[in-house]
């Protein structure tokens, strides 16, 4: 091989190198920036199951995980925004405020 053809080859594996460190550094940003997007998310009660829930499990309880039945109705649970009132429960809907018993 002569010097030429080696100088040739040296700078294509640099220019190679230098392409994949820059897409390995673009996919890792692009990745990052979509995990710290976060969806919005609204409090529904009755939908956790017990020991389940977020917080709010009424008086007497130490927040989350203290639910002591599934769909308690003054308990809940952290969900996407625009979704409570549309989970279907045993007991009956997901709702945005307390659920009295």
């Amino acid at each position: 091989m002569n010097t030429n053809t080696l100088g040739k080859s040296l700078a294509a594996v640099a220019t190679l190198a230098a392409f994949t460190a820059l897409t390995a550094t673009v996919v890792v940003a692009q990745d990052r920036s979509n995990t710290t997007q976060r969806v919005a998310q609204e409090r529904c009660y009755g939908v956790s199951m017990a020991g389940k829930n977020d917080c709010a499990a009424g008086p007497g309880t130490s927040c989350a995980g203290s639910a002591r039945t599934d769909y308690q109705g003054n308990a809940w649970k952290y969900v996407p925004a625009g979704t409570c009132t549309s989970i279907k429960t045993p007991t009956g809907m997901g709702s945005l405020t307390p659920i009295r018993s």
